[in-house]
């Protein structure tokens, strides 16, 4: 599964050639097409505004896959990495924040979409998204918009700062700094 795909650009011609990384979690849309979509309401805007799914509700329609305009989703077909990475029966990881046990003990949601969830899991615990605490360039920052004191705030502030596709009406949370 791929929560945060990294787009690489390539811009300019030689020798002024750039090259660009773009992080592309889920936008976290105001307006997610993806909710509309979904005839389970499976996927879903939290209380705190997040989009998530709910893994025991989806069908694997993959109807919403289909309306994301990022390209945000995941279809999970079961594969996994199992065979190489010594030692994952060993790590805890909750989907979405519910604890299905240790790793091996349990059957993953197969057959479901999956996506970026800001971390909800850790989010409710007062941590960071695992994509901030672990960027180690410490170039992804979250917290509370609405804030005006906060760090993200004043970086969206920034006449630097945009948003990919805002243009489609979709009102995505996620911004970037040029």
């Amino acid at each position: 599964m791929s929560y945060n795909v990294v787009v690489e650009e390539e811009t300019g011609e030689y020798p002024n050639v750039r090259r660009v990384n773009v992080p592309r979690p889920c936008m976290q849309c105001d307006v997610p097409p993806c909710v509309s979509v979904c005839p389970v309401n499976a996927t879903y805007k939290n209380g705190d505004g997040v989009v998530v799914i709910d893994a025991d509700r989806c069908i694997g329609c993959r109807y919403c896959i289909t309306a994301c305009p990022y390209g945000a989703r995941s279809f999970d077909f079961g594969e996994d990495y199992s065979r190489e990475m010594q030692g994952y029966a060993d790590v805890q990881s909750p989907e979405y924040g519910v604890q299905r046990g240790a790793r091996g003990s349990y059957t993953p949601p197969i057959g479901t979409v999956r996506k970026c969830t800001f971390c909800t899991h850790r989010t409710a615990r007062g941590e960071e998204p695992a994509c901030c605490e672990t960027c180690i360039g410490d170039a992804r920052y979250f917290g509370d918009l609405n804030d005006p004191d906060s760090v993200v705030s004043k970086l969206v502030a920034d006449p630097r700062a945009f948003r990919l596709r805002e243009e489609l009406g979709t009102e995505p949370r996620v911004w970037y700094l040029r």
